[in-house]
């Protein structure tokens, strides 16, 4: 991996855990590198749910879907993990570089710029706990990087769920983009807005803010 992508894009082996949390109340959260092959009936069993049908991977089989993930492991600009909570599973995250992928053709990506995918697969507390800690970890796990400056989502502007939920978090919204498989709503959070957003999650969950 380059060197600016491996400042920005935070990864390892298949299994490694990269991040660790102890969140009081709630359990051991850890964020690990997906592994194709061992994660795959859960991933599997998640993707394939009617409410991940904006996930897009609903019709592939699990040798395919396997695959798919193989295939991303392999990449230096796209990578894949698992949150969990106390080693069981909750969340499916992706990150990657916008400029080596299809949305970066349909904005002006910023150095520091990290793309990012999530679902819920498991529902894990309350649904004001659970978001906090979801969000909380992810902040923590891509801005962490030292060269990440930003997250851009873009979900389908069908998914009015989504969009209503990133503006709540704080996600400043942006304009409608055409990629090839979806038009799409884009939507960012910088290191500025993220701050603001980790302070309330910590006076949800009860715990210290760090400053």
């Amino acid at each position: 991996m380059t060197a600016s992508l491996q400042d920005r894009l935070r990864t390892g082996p298949p299994g490694t855990v990269l991040q660790h949390e102890e969140i009081p109340g709630f359990g051991t959260v850890t964020v690990r590198v997906l592994d194709p092959d061992g994660d795959l009936e859960t991933v599997h069993r998640w993707v394939s749910q009617p409410r991940a049908r904006f996930w897009g991977l609903a019709q592939l089989p699990a040798g395919e879907l396997r695959d798919l993930y193989a295939y991303v492991d392999g990449l230096e600009t796209h990578h894949a993990f698992l949150v969990c909570r106390d080693d069981v599973p909750f969340a499916l995250l992706q990150t990657y570089a916008p400029e080596h992928d299809p949305v970066g053709e349909c904005y002006d990506p910023r150095p520091g710029d990290v793309g990012l995918h999530f679902f819920l697969g498991e529902r894990v507390g309350t649904r004001e706990v659970q978001w906090a800690v979801l969000v909380r970890t992810l902040v923590a796990f891509v801005l962490g990087a030292p060269a990440a400056r930003r997250i851009v989502v873009e979900p389908d502007v069908g998914n009015e769920r989504a969009a209503a939920m990133l503006e709540g978090l704080g996600f400043e919204l942006g304009p409608e983009i055409t990629m090839p498989d979806k038009t799409a709503r884009l939507a960012f959070l910088d290191s500025e807005r993220a701050k603001s957003l980790t302070d309330a999650v910590c006076r949800v969950l009860e715990v210290p803010v760090d400053h």
